[in-house]
């Protein structure tokens, strides 16, 4: 049992959820043993004479070794206001308040995946001639996510890849040009993912890219979450840094873009990035950009203007040195509009359909559904390791 080890995220959840029961029983510690026994949960200590009382629960049910202590903050009529606000260290036989509870939330970008999967493995078809191999290697990927530490996952995935945007801009990315094969493995991996126990956001209007900038401004909104990381390089994902605690995280290179590398990246701030893009193009997206507008001269006046509007309309009131910056200040002022419409392509839409709450993104393990998941791939070692990797998390306490 990893004794001293913090995990109130369910603590919060099982001490809301019967948080009436635990206040009207509050003087029959036995029962309240008996009703948490029930729950997947024994009592291992309390005090519930003190103000507030306070209550340290083990939780059980995979979740081997889970200490936090639950403070009964208030009362209100005949119902209670419950948070977790430390841990109870076994060793030192009390009650440590002192220490924060700190969560990290891996966003992973499962399109990005796929197609990076599809082209560097090669082909391995199931009996049925079904071609697997990128989808196998992604739920592989996950894994191993999870077997290094990683608790609350999420992956956004494209459903199908046109979106809102293809109605704002004809030539917008779409589905064509994409294989067969590949495109043939969207659903399997959603399906493979959420049997294994992974929050899936599958997008239809939106993008996985949006899913992901929804989920970061989630998770960061939650005061136990120390660091989002938004596992994709894709450039647009930069506009979600925020200082150190929202970062990009490129997995395969092990790379991690903070608001600082943002910056030395681009030359410009995270906020700046639709603005940067509107005015550079995006290849992969399908928009051009605007004519003569390069990275440099768009770093050096982004990175005094910060966006689009801010810009002054003549070159001769900009105060930063840039070639050629009257042809550039004629570029923009004639297609200034077409330059607000492909900021608002570039810019992440943070309303897309995702999770409530970061504790929805926490893996509890695989499904029972994992098990014919794995069948249909072909792949019964998906199966041993995911068994293998909740094991040891629920050993570790994790």
């Amino acid at each position: 049992m990893a004794h001293g080890y913090v995990r109130p995220l369910f603590l919060e959840q099982f001490v809301l959820q019967i948080g009436d029961l635990i206040f009207q029983m509050r003087h029959r510690v036995t029962e309240i043993i008996l009703k948490l026994h029930d729950r997947g949960a024994y009592l291992l200590g309390n005090s519930h004479k003190q103000s507030p009382p306070w209550f340290v629960v083990v939780a059980s049910k995979g979740y081997a070794g889970v200490l936090a202590v639950a403070t009964l903050s208030s009362v209100d009529g005949d119902k209670l206001h419950a948070k977790t606000d430390g841990h109870f260290d076994k060793r030192k036989g009390h009650v440590d308040r002192g220490r924060a509870v700190r969560l990290n939330v891996h966003l992973i970008d499962g399109t990005y995946e796929l197609f990076r999967h599809y082209y560097a493995l090669p082909k391995r078809r199931t009996s049925d001639g079904r071609e697997m191999a990128a989808t196998q290697g992604v739920v592989e990927s996950v894994l191993a996510l999870l077997a290094d530490g990683a608790t609350h996952v999420a992956v956004a995935t494209d459903h199908v890849i046109e979106s809102f945007r293809n109605d704002l801009w004809p030539g917008y990315k779409d589905g064509s040009g994409i294989e067969e094969e590949l495109r043939a493995q969207f659903e399997p991996l959603e399906e493979a993912l959420s049997a294994l126990g992974v929050t899936v956001w599958a997008m239809v209007e939106y993008e996985a890219d949006d899913a992901l900038a929804a989920g970061a401004a989630m998770a960061a909104q939650d005061d136990r979450v120390e660091r989002v990381l938004i596992c994709t390089p894709d450039k647009d994902l930069a506009q979600c840094v925020v200082g150190k605690r929202v970062v990009q995280f490129d997995r395969r290179k092990r790379e991690i873009r903070d608001a600082e590398g943002v910056r030395a990246r681009f030359g410009v701030e995270p906020s700046s990035i639709p603005d940067y893009l509107a005015l550079v193009g995006d290849s992969s997206d399908g928009f051009p950009g605007i004519k003569g507008w390069g990275a440099k001269s768009t770093a050096a006046l982004l990175g005094r203007y910060r966006h689009l509007e801010a810009i002054p309309r003549t070159a001769a009131e900009w105060d930063v040195p840039v070639r050629g910056a009257e042809r550039l200040a004629e570029s923009l002022a004639a297609d200034m509009e077409l330059a607000l419409l492909f900021r608002r392509l570039a810019t992440l839409d943070t309303g897309a359909p995702i999770s409530p709450a970061v504790d929805h993104l926490m893996w509890r393990g695989p499904t029972d559904a994992f098990a014919q998941t794995c069948e249909l791939l072909e792949a019964p070692e998906l199966l041993a390791r995911a068994e293998q990797v909740s094991e040891r998390k629920s050993l570790r306490g994790e």
